[in-house]
C-alpha cells in the first residue's frame, strides 16, 4: 500500500483522510497522491465541490454577472491555492513523503478510477461524513461507489486521527471458506501494525459450533499471533459490530466486501437498526479477489 490516492474537496473530512494517509505513506515508505476533481464547470454553480458541497475554507469569486468561462478560471485559480497549502502542509507533517497533486474536470468516480489506474495506485482514503446508521455510512454516495468500483482497497475515515496508531483491528466474517482469500490483506496490516491485536468477529450464537469450527480453522491456518476469537450476540450484524467495536476500542474495521455488492455478505440482508456510527473507527473494505496487493 504504498501508492496512495485522497480525494479531496478541501472539507474536514477529506482533511481527514489526508492526514491518515500522510501516516500511512510515513509507515510504507510511500507516496501520496491529491486528487480534486470539479464536476461542473459550465455554469456558476461549479463553485459546489466534487463531494456536492462548497469548496470549504476557500474565497470563491462572487458569480453573480460574472460569465462563466470566467468563473471557471477563477475557480481553478481557488482550487490551485487549496491544493498548494495542502503541500505545504504535507511538507512540514512529513517531509520524507512525496506528495503530488491532480486536478481536472470529469466525472468524479471516473476520474477517481483512471487516476488509480494510470498511478497504480494501492490504496484509496477517503473522507466520509457521519451517519446516524451504519447502512447509511456504507451507502454515502462516492465512498460507497468507490467501495464497490475501486480495484485496491478503500479506507473510510470519519474522524480526525491525529495518531493513526492501530492496536486493535475488528475482522467481522462468517469465516466460510471464501474468508481465507482475506487473510493476506489482513496480514499487510499487522506488517505496518505488528503489534496490534486482532479481534476475529462472528456476530451469531455462540451455540453456533460450525462457525466455532470455521474460526478455529482460520487462525491455524493463517500466521495471526495476536489473534483472539469472538462470537458476539446481538439484534442484528451492524448493532453487534458496533457494540463490539466500542467494547474493544477498536482503532479499524477490515471489512472483506464482494465487487458486486460493494458490500459483504454480513450485509446482505436485514440492515435496519440505527447505529451510532460516530463511534465507528476507519473501514478498510477490499474486494476478496483482488489479493496481492
Amino acid at each position: 500500500m504504498k501508492n496512495i490516492l485522497v480525494p479531496t474537496d478541501f472539507s474536514a473530512q477529506a482533511h481527514h483522510a489526508f492526514e491518515v494517509a500522510l501516516q500511512l505513506a510515513q509507515r510504507t515508505g510511500g507516496n501520496v497522491t491529491l486528487l480534486h476533481v470539479l464536476e461542473s464547470l459550465g455554469d456558476n454553480s461549479a463553485n459546489f465541490s466534487s463531494y456536492g458541497g462548497p469548496v470549504n475554507g476557500a474565497e470563491l469569486p462572487n458569480s453573480e454577472g460574472v460569465p462563466d468561462g470566467i468563473f471557471a478560471i477563477k475557480l481553478l485559480e481557488v482550487t490551485k491555492q487549496r491544493m498548494h497549502a495542502l503541500l505545504a502542509e504535507a511538507a512540514q507533517r512529513a517531509p520524507g513523503v512525496a506528495v503530488h497533486d491532480a486536478a481536472g474536470t470529469a466525472d468524479l468516480d471516473d476520474a477517481i478510477l483512471r487516476v488509480v489506474a494510470e498511478r497504480n495506485i494501492e490504496l484509496v482514503v477517503m473522507g466520509t461524513q457521519e451517519h446516524d446508521t451504519m447502512e447509511q455510512f456504507f451507502n454515502s454516495s462516492t465512498t460507497q461507489r468507490m467501495v464497490r468500483l475501486a480495484p485496491c482497497p478503500v479506507l473510510a475515515v470519519k474522524h480526525q486521527q491525529a495518531q493513526f496508531d492501530v492496536r486493535n483491528i475488528v475482522f467481522p466474517s462468517d469465516f466460510t471458506a471464501e474468508t481465507a482469500n482475506a487473510a493476506s490483506e489482513l496480514q499487510q496490516i499487522l506488517a505496518l501494525f505488528p503489534e496490534a491485536a486482532v479481534h476475529l468477529l462472528h456476530i451469531g450464537s455462540s451455540h453456533d459450533q460450525q462457525v466455532l469450527v470455521h474460526m478455529q480453522m482460520f487462525l491455524q491456518q493463517h500466521s495471526l499471533p495476536n489473534a483472539t476469537t469472538h462470537i458476539f450476540d446481538a439484534s442484528s450484524t451492524t448493532t453487534g459490530i458496533e457494540q463490539f467495536a466500542q467494547k474493544v476500542q477498536a482503532d479499524l474495521i477490515v471489512l472483506p466486501t464482494h465487487a458486486r455488492s460493494g458490500l459483504s455478505r454480513l450485509f446482505h440482508s436485514s440492515v435496519a437498526e440505527n447505529v451510532a456510527s460516530s463511534a465507528f473507527p476507519p473501514v478498510l473494505t477490499f474486494h476478496l479477489h483482488a489479493q496481492g496487493r
